[in-house]
This record gives C-alpha cells, structure tokens and sequence, in this order.
C-alpha cells in the first residue's frame, strides 16, 4: 500500500476506534473526576514499581531463552523497551517490533536464528499462559457467576490460535522434513528469497525447540518467569483500582485482564489502544466495580503500562546507538572480557601444579603430605625440609 493511503487507513482506523470505543467511556469520566479527591498515591507509586517489575520479569524471561553465556540484563532491559515501543505505536506491532529486538540482538552478539528462537517463543510462551490464566479465571468465575457468553466467546478464539502455533510447533519438530518440503516450496515463490536460508533457520530452530524441551528445569524456569510478568502486571492493574477505593475479585481481575489483553492480539490499533480500555472497563463494571473507579484505574493502569513505556523506549533505543553505553561499545567490552577469560582459563591449564614446582625446586613431600601441600617445607624458615635451619 502507498505511504499516503496507508497513513490515510491508519487515521481513519484511530478515528473510528476513537468515536467507538473511547467517547462512550466518556460518560463515566464525569463520575470519575469525584472519585480523584480520595485518590491514593502510595498505591499509585506500588502499581508503578509492580509495572516496572513486569517489564524486567519479561526481560529476564527472554534471556533465559537465550543460548549461553546470556548477555547482560542491562542492555537486554533496554532492548526490550525499544521493541516495546515499536509494538505500541504500529498496529499490529508485534511483528515490527520482533524485527526490531532480532536486529538489535545481533548486534549485541546473539545469532540471527537463536534471537528469532527466543523472542518468537517468549511471544508464544507468553500468550499460552495468558489464555491458560484466562480459562482458569473462567473456571473460577463460572461457579460463582455463572456462564458469560462474551468471555467464552474470546477465550475459545484464543485458543484457537494458540492451537495453531502449537501445531506448527509440533509439525516443526516432528515433521521437520515435511515442514522444510513445505518451506522450499514456498520459499521458490517468493522473490527474493532464499528457500535453503529458511530450510536452515527451520532446521535450527527445531533443535533449539527440541533442546528446550529436552531441558524441563530451563522449560520450567522459562513458564515461572512468563507466569511472574503477568502477575505482576495483574497486580498492578488490581492496585491502581484499589488507589480509587475498590478492590476488585481475583476471578474478575484475571478475566478482565485476560479478556482485554486477548482482545489487543486483533491488529486493528496500535498496541490495542480502545480495544483494551473498552474491555477492560465493561468487564471491571460487570465484576461490580463502579464505572468512575473502574475507568481511571484502567486508564492510570494504561499510562503505566503502555504510555509510559513510549518515551523511556525512544530513550533506550537512543543509549543503544550512542554514548557510552552504547550496544557496540557493550560488545567490544564483552568480547575482550571473553578474550580475557581465555586466555586465563589456557593460563591455568598450562600452569604447572604445586607438586611438579616443588618438584623442580628440589623439595620433597613428607610421608604424610599431600601432594597439595607440597608447600610444606618443615620448621619455618630452614627452606630445606625437615632439616635444622641453615
């Protein structure tokens, strides 16, 4: 699509999500600005540091899919901003910003193939356990509240998709030869390129998906760091309610979130804005919540979650080009840590033991002496074993 046509799609797509889904919760900004005078801001303040927590969870979660040695948290942390913002200000911003933190890896060091693996599956980790913790919020909430046509309605359609990435996952790894059939044919009709170049990240990340499974601890470890974002970004929205003086049921909590953050995977506005206040707000109310508190708990939430992280991304991505912490700069410090470490690890295992220089030195091992204590050389200061000094 032209640039112009294409800008001239996207505004009428903010246009519409605006005078749809963002002025009907207008009605309830009223009542809210009566609800700000017994605003809390202690729990404002913990539902910021609970976010930022979120985000670094997240970070970590994606390192431990990273081959060893893992790169640093640092730089990591502010490559996962950067893509942040990306993927909140395309529409369907995953993709661009998936391209963004693969390009951004590599050049801190990590393979194309091995930072394609890890980002692709953090996305699809992520997303399982979201939709596993949508349902088991549904089966909590089906006994006390009964059936929501709505609420099931998303969560089947979510996992529907995960159903299929998990069969391409599956026809990846146990099919790998019909899946790089497949992928040569495809690749011969695209120009430009290369089907052998995607038989080969195919075959990779199968082995990286094969090696992960193969590793329960590390699979574990990668589904406790998924699962701790997102309850720390639960527990976030859940106290920027409570800053309004209402605390919302567990149940209600996880479904609305759920529901909001399932509905932001349809690409219609960047990083779902609308999509995700509308249903997050209805839910809330549903759940009891008053409309004023629940409205500016998710919009303080939103700011939090997904404004915020705007303008501290642009000034990561920044750090990352220029200055002294710049990824390159980063680089060339861990290949000559790495250099330094080779060279020390070759030291020691060319280094002579204490028993072969005392050895050469002439000195001998008592009858009850180690060879590690070939050091001990009799009554102190002789510098002859055993014997009288001098």
């Amino acid at each position: 699509m032209p640039r112009p046509l294409r800008r001239t799609a996207l505004a009428l797509v903010f246009l519409l999500a605006l005078n749809y889904l963002v002025l009907p919760q207008v009605a309830g900004a009223r009542q809210a600005a009566t609800v700000l005078v017994d605003l809390n801001p202690w729990l404002v303040l913990l539902g910021l540091a609970l976010q930022a927590a979120a985000i670094v969870t997240y970070t970590l979660f994606t390192r431990s899919l990273l081959p060893e040695p893992h790169p640093r948290v640092d730089p990591l942390l502010r490559i996962q901003l950067s893509t942040l913002t990306v993927t909140n200000l395309v529409p369907g911003g995953s993709a661009a910003g998936g391209a963004l933190g693969v390009r951004l890896l590599n050049r801190l060091g990590v393979s194309l193939t091995d930072a394609t693996f890890a980002l692709a599956t953090a996305g699809l980790g992520s997303a399982v356990v979201l939709n596993v913790l949508l349902w088991l919020g549904l089966l909590l909430s089906i006994p006390l509240r009964g059936f929501q046509p709505v609420s099931g309605t998303v969560a089947i359609v979510g996992v529907v998709l995960i159903g299929g990435f998990a069969a391409a996952v599956l026809l990846l790894v146990r099919g790998q030869d019909r899946a790089e059939r497949g992928l040569r044919a495809v690749g011969r009709r695209i120009p430009l390129v290369d089907s052998e170049a995607l038989v080969r990240i195919a075959r990779h990340l199968a082995e990286r998906l094969q090696t992960l499974a193969a590793d329960p601890p590390l699979l574990w470890r990668a589904i406790g760091w998924s699962s701790l974002n997102w309850a720390l970004s639960m527990a976030s929205l859940w106290v920027f309610v409570a800053a309004y003086g209402h605390r919302v049921p567990l149940d209600g909590l996880v479904i609305a979130f759920g529901l909001a953050n399932v509905s932001a995977a349809i690409p219609l506005t960047p990083g779902g804005v609308g999509i995700v206040e509308v249903v997050m707000t209805s839910t809330l109310v549903g759940f009891g919540i008053p409309r004023g508190e629940a409205l500016l708990g998710v919009v303080t939430f939103r700011l939090a979650s997904f404004w915020l992280p705007i303008p501290l991304g642009a000034l990561a991505y920044l750090s990352l080009h220029v200055g002294p912490v710049s990824i390159d700069r980063h680089r060339r410090r861990e290949e000559r840590r790495a250099e330094l470490r080779r060279l020390a690890e070759e030291a020691l295992a060319e280094a002579e033991t204490r028993a072969e220089w005392a050895e050469r030195v002439g000195i001998r091992a008592g009858p009850g002496d180690t060879p590690g204590a070939a050091g001990n050389t009799g009554p102190a200061g002789t510098g002859r074993p055993g014997g009288p000094a001098g």
